[in-house]
């Protein structure tokens, strides 16, 4: 098993130290690059601890055989865009078996036609951690509702649908949810 724990720590621009720090409990700098580097075993309690750090899921902390990278050609600063200092890479997040996608097709909100979204299914007891966020809601007949999760209550869902001066709705258990975590967008 190979780590990402490097590409991902220098994607979101943070030092060894800056991960030591936000593992629980913290650790040292040391150990966090003895991980990176496979120095030292990296072990199912390591890539929880510091995926929790990274505010990444376990999973994108783990290089898969026929995992793709793109290489960064140039960063972009405040200051103008220059070539990178070392080799960079972006990662191609990993498709858990729980995600689900949707296709925009006409303008609606903050999404604009062709964009993809990528979505986490969440079972009900986890549909709080979907509050405040967009969601897809299963209906019966093969339709859905996609909008803003703004509460629940005894197993109502309240959404706010993104078209333009539309009414909330109220959903009663449904079997599912899946709440955005990925945009994809093209220029």
């Amino acid at each position: 098993m190979q780590s990402r724990i490097r590409d991902v720590r220098r994607a979101k621009g943070l030092t060894l130290a800056d991960v030591a720090e936000r593992c629980k409990p913290p650790t040292t700098a040391q150990t966090i690059g003895r991980l990176e580097t496979g120095m030292r075993v990296l072990s199912l309690i390591w890539i929880n601890r510091i995926a929790d750090a990274l505010g990444v899921d376990s999973s994108d902390l783990v290089a898969l055989p026929d995992q793709q990278f793109l290489f960064v050609a140039a960063v972009l600063h405040e200051d103008g865009t220059y070539a990178p200092t070392q080799e960079e890479r972006l990662m191609v997040p990993n498709v858990s078996g729980n995600m689900v996608g949707l296709r925009i097709a006409a303008p609606m909100g903050e999404y604009r036609r062709g964009d993809e979204l990528w979505l986490e299914q969440l079972q009900a007891e986890d549909f709080a951690a979907a509050l405040n966020l967009d969601v897809l809601v299963p209906r019966p007949g093969g339709r859905f509702i996609f909008g803003r999760l703004l509460g629940r209550d005894a197993g109502k869902l309240h959404l706010l649908p993104l078209e333009a001066g539309a009414r909330q709705q109220v959903v009663t258990y449904p079997a599912w949810i899946a709440k955005a975590v990925r945009l994809v967008r093209k220029l």
